[in-house]
């Protein structure tokens, strides 16, 4: 792991919201090497439905962690975090500043926070509070959630029975509260100190710009792409193949939809992902977000960053 002086720019946001141009601009300006912060951009030849940066850009900056492994291969956030120590260490050494560029949510967060793994806990402890909040409702197991773990209750809404649960389970499988195993993870963190910048448009604005970069990947030969992995030998069941875009294109292929229908569904999701993406990033009170044209502010903010790492 990496000292507390390490660290790192982010450049994230939803998909179709503008990163790719941003990264570039900024690189050039502060003498950055792009890291992708991208779960589906580590599979080689899925090149143009994860929008991967082009030869050109490559060309004008260096890019690390794009293909990386084959589609039929694992690749987990814990190997995520082993890669990327081992390329931000060798830019350190070369006097440029990392900048992570993309729209996976987990990896960011397991930068900035470590890699957290739920203990295993007995069955009964989950059944029993199950019961529990059937017989006593939330607010019971809220108040018991303050008293056992003020820190995580106030980061929890009352009604979210998912975290609600997870973090009595926590405490009564290991007597330390969540809060407490999320710090632990934090002083093993790999970039603690890491400005992270989120872009963003007003609704309207970015399902128009999805809708048009559906249409872009499809000119520049998505199908032919999912042909090609079909071809060989990377099947419809795979992680990877299942991603949007994909998994559109492999339903279209196997006549479950009609073109029109499939670019209509393709669209769609997307923008649903980007949804789930904002909802993601939302959480996190250190992003500092924009919209991509408010360039001048990105760049003083950088800046005023980099002289307090000088």
């Amino acid at each position: 792991m990496m000292n507390s002086h390490f660290f790192a720019i982010a450049i994230v946001g939803p998909t179709g919201v503008g990163k790719t141009a941003l990264s570039l601009a900024v690189a050039q300006r502060f003498g950055c090497e792009i890291v992708s912060l991208d779960s589906m951009q580590v599979y080689r030849h899925m090149d143009i439905g994860t929008a991967k940066a082009s030869a050109a850009e490559r060309e004008l900056i260096p890019h690390h962690l794009l293909d990386v492994v084959e589609p039929n291969e694992e690749y987990s956030a814990a190997r995520y975090l082993n890669d990327v120590a081992k390329v931000m260490a060798e830019i350190r050494e070369r006097g440029r500043v990392p900048l992570l560029v993309g729209g996976t949510g987990l990896y960011l967060r397991a930068l900035g926070e470590g890699l957290f793994e739920m203990p295993s806990c007995d069955e009964s402890i989950r059944q029993g509070l199950h019961e529990r909040l059937k017989n006593e409702g939330s607010a019971a197991l809220y108040a018991e959630l303050e008293r056992v773990d003020e820190v995580a209750a106030a980061r929890i809404h009352p009604n979210d029975t998912y975290r609600l649960l997870r973090g009595l389970e926590l405490y009564e499988a290991t007597g330390v509260s969540w809060s407490e195993h999320l710090a632990q993870g934090r002083q093993n963190a790999l970039v603690p100190d890491m400005l992270k910048i989120g872009l963003t448009w007003e609704r309207e604005k970015l399902y128009d710009r999805i809708n048009r970069r559906v249409g872009q990947m499809v000119e520049e030969g998505l199908l032919e792409e999912v042909r090609d992995l079909l071809d060989r030998g990377f099947g419809p069941e795979l992680k990877p193949m299942q991603a949007i875009g994909y998994r559109h294109m492999v339903e279209y292929l196997q006549g479950e939809h009609d073109w029109d229908k499939t670019l209509e569904l393709l669209a769609r999701d997307t923008r649903r992902y980007a949804k789930r993406q904002y909802t993601w990033f939302r959480r996190d009170s250190d992003i500092h977000w924009f919209e991509p044209v408010q360039d001048a502010e990105i760049f003083d903010l950088i800046g005023n960053f980099l002289t307090n790492h000088k």
